[in-house]
């Protein structure tokens, strides 16, 4: 015990690619609330653009031919699949499993129905919910669970569902919230992997069905709330919902947009309404 540490692997993300060097939580905050864009907002947009279309993955960003990104997306979710989930589980249904993946794209960014999945599979909630455990464990989407101060209830209840490539998510509004997902959760690990403290990613939802896309917690508390548009510059009403309740302290709202920033106040938090391209470029 001891002997090493773990750390987890994600894909580009516009930070890395525009940085290099991964931000702190503190450096992150200053640098998004105080700091602004660290390199030309072109520059960012044009590669968060980029992004956007052909997913993080090194190969198909690299090219950024849309051909060759379809190849690629084929060619992995086939070895996922008919060899990888194989190799992993023995399931005889691969069959079933195809058209549960086919099925899942246009479920990104909502949360999930495993019942309504088993019905159109015609299979039990039981299977449904295996092989989606057995397409997280490989590394095909993830699950971004509601924040709930009880941890066993946030845990039993359904999360909205991600992919590692949101390049397969077919709407942009889905797909650039995916994509913002994935930069999260990659900030998450990194800050967690390296001594910061326990970072967690999860969603606010109330019976109400008010929402905000997601919430940072650290060390289980709440640290900072995500909201994801693809142009709305109004203030998500979500945030009025939840922050005052929740004692989050800081909020932004991401706009898909170039050369967006406008502070904003609700009660004693500090938020921001901001081009994802500044916000995104802060996060390791």
């Amino acid at each position: 015990m001891g002997r090493y540490f773990d750390f987890r692997l994600h894909p580009f993300s516009l930070g890395e690619l525009e940085r290099g060097k991964p931000s702190s939580p503190e450096d992150f905050l200053e640098g998004v609330f105080d700091g602004g864009a660290p390199t030309p907002e072109d520059s960012l947009q044009k590669t968060l653009e980029g992004l956007l279309q052909y997913g993080g993955f090194p190969e198909p960003f690299l090219r950024q031919s849309a051909r060759f990104a379809r190849l690629w997306q084929r060619g992995r979710t086939e070895k996922i699949v008919r060899e990888d989930l194989r190799d992993l589980s023995r399931i005889p249904e691969l069959s079933r499993v195809e058209m549960l993946v086919a099925l899942l794209p246009d479920k990104a960014a909502q949360p999930l129905s495993v019942q309504s999945l088993r019905e159109d599979l015609e299979v039990a909630h039981d299977t449904v919910r295996r092989w989606l455990d057995y397409l997280g464990e490989l590394y095909y989407l993830h699950e971004v669970k509601p924040y709930s101060k009880s941890i066993p209830r946030s845990l039993k209840r359904e999360g909205k569902l991600y992919f590692w490539d949101w390049s397969e998510v077919p709407e942009p509004g889905p797909r650039f919230e995916n994509l913002v997902a994935g930069h999260l959760l990659k900030a998450a690990h990194y800050w967690t992997d390296t001594g910061e403290g326990l970072f967690q990613l999860h969603y606010l939802r109330n019976k109400q069905k008010q929402e905000v896309d997601f919430l940072l917690t650290r060390d289980r508390r709440p640290w900072l709330a995500v909201e994801c548009k693809l142009a709305d510059t109004a203030l998500h009403p979500g945030f009025q919902a939840f922050l005052p309740r929740i004692e989050c302290g800081r909020f932004v709202q991401l706009v898909a947009a170039p050369t967006v920033r406008k502070p904003v106040l609700v009660g004693a938090s500090r938020g921001l309404i901001v081009s994802a391209a500044q916000f995104l470029a802060n996060c390791p």
